[in-house]
């Protein structure tokens, strides 16, 4: 794990939000914000390779850079980037940052948790042996997240987000760029004139 942004300390609970971050939404910050009422410290982490996407739009630097702008006041954000994009190499780079003693809760949203609970990892059961290592903290996101029987009770848990955010996401702030729409309420203002300069 490669720092750029690192919280003072040494969280018991880490939170471990993994994402494209193309750009960084309203929407990113106020789930981060939220997942403080459960971990002592929230790691943004943008993987170097993606497992089901390619580097589009803005470059890796630049996603840095954007995160870096609109995690700078709270001081409990950190950003790194990870060398792998699945949760379970991420949490075990996150392992060795942190420390056996640190409980990793990974955050996402319904759309994203879907995605991980039924990726193909090969032997059956290999995401359940994943849950032992980390647990899953899901915001709804246009509707709740209902996991599969076998995984009920095994470490997914729901994270309540205030404020409506189900129509603020990264690709919506691309298109409306693109179309010459109104976007920057769906971006935190510390990044308006980043994503003007990358996106346009």
């Amino acid at each position: 794990m490669q720092f750029f942004k690192r919280a003072v300390g040494q969280p018991l609970k880490l939170g471990v939000f993994p994402g494209t971050f193309n750009p960084p939404t309203r929407a990113h910050l106020a789930l981060a914000r939220a997942a403080l009422a459960r971990v002592d410290e929230v790691l943004f982490v943008l993987p170097r390779q993606f497992p089901h996407k390619t580097y589009e739009g803005a470059a890796f630097e630049d996603r840095v850079r954007m995160l870096e702008a609109a995690l700078a006041e709270e001081p409990r954000f950190s950003i790194g980037a990870s060398r792998g994009g699945l949760f379970i190499d991420i949490a075990r780079e996150c392992r060795e940052a942190y420390g056996p003693a640190a409980k990793l809760f990974f955050l996402c949203g319904r759309d994203a948790a879907e995605r991980v609970v039924t990726w193909d990892y090969g032997p059956p059961g290999a995401f359940q042996e994943q849950l032992r290592e980390y647990q899953l903290l899901v915001a709804p996101r246009r509707g709740g997240y209902d996991p599969p029987p076998e995984l009920r009770g095994a470490g997914i848990h729901v994270l309540t987000v205030e404020g409506g955010y189900d129509d603020v996401s990264a690709s919506a702030v691309r298109s409306r760029v693109r179309n010459g729409e109104p976007w920057e309420h769906l971006a935190p203002p510390q990044i308006e004139a980043m994503v003007r300069e990358i996106y346009r």
